[in-house]
């Protein structure tokens, strides 16, 4: 993950503060915290603060900077991002595109993704400093994209491509799995209990039991759904389920 730390999220003369808040909110759950400020018209702010909703400590690292030299001092690439494509001899790059280009540098260089401004982007002086432009492929009847959700799409691409794992679980509940004789057990179960509320007829069976199989095979149970189950049919072979 050192080459996730070394990107660098660089908003360039951002006129709203709630899109700093906003866009910190954006790389923290992507997994991200180098923020760059480029000359920030109104920050720090409460309303970015709000707008971050729990990315405080992004916006609390976050660097400000007085121009966008002194925020890309160290970084061996530079990604400008443009919503007009211009006539620039410049490679423009969709966001996966970026992020392929972006992986195969060294694990130790120092990446810029540079943001400009909500109504303006980058000047074309910002863009001379950048290596690459990226454009995020999108409707041309609307093409507006707001400045948090620009910084979300990246990050996301970023994400997925270095670190893709999913974290499977539920909130306050630890899943415990269950095993093939688990399952045969169940199995076993439903057909006796199908058969004591006359569902099942065992003479001729047809392709019920397979069915059911095939269901809860694909269906990832774990050790509680297990028991709800046999609960389930205990009851109707009770007749409680009446």
């Amino acid at each position: 993950m050192n080459q996730l730390e070394n990107i660098r999220f660089i908003l360039v003369g951002t006129t709203h503060p709630g899109n700093i808040g906003a866009a910190a909110r954006a790389m923290k759950t992507m997994g991200f915290s180098n923020l760059h400020l480029v000359s920030p018209k109104i920050y720090p702010s409460a309303e970015a603060t709000a707008r971050a909703s729990g990315a405080d400590d992004v916006l609390a690292k976050a660097v400000v900077h007085n121009s966008l030299d002194e925020a890309l001092v160290g970084c061996e690439q530079v990604y400008g991002m443009s919503a007009r494509l211009r006539h620039l001899p410049v490679p423009v790059l969709n966001p996966r595109e970026a992020v392929a280009h972006i992986q195969q540098t060294s694990d130790d260089a120092h990446i810029a993704i540079v943001f400009g401004r909500e109504h303006s982007g980058l000047s074309n002086e910002e863009l001379d400093r950048c290596h690459h432009l990226i454009n995020i492929p999108a409707n041309t009847d609307y093409s507006s994209l707001n400045l948090a959700a620009a910084v979300q799409v990246l990050a996301y691409e970023l994400k997925m491509t270095f670190d893709p794992s999913i974290e499977v679980g539920r909130v306050g509940e630890e899943r415990q799995a269950i095993n093939a004789d688990d399952l045969e057990h169940l199995y076993i179960h439903f057909e006796q209990a199908l058969t004591t509320i006359g569902f099942l007829d065992p003479e001729k069976p047809k392709n019920l039991m397979r069915r059911l199989r095939r269901l809860f095979n694909r269906s990832d149970l774990d050790r509680n759904e297990l028991q709800i189950l046999h609960g389930i049919l205990r009851a109707a072979e009770d007749g409680k389920g009446e």
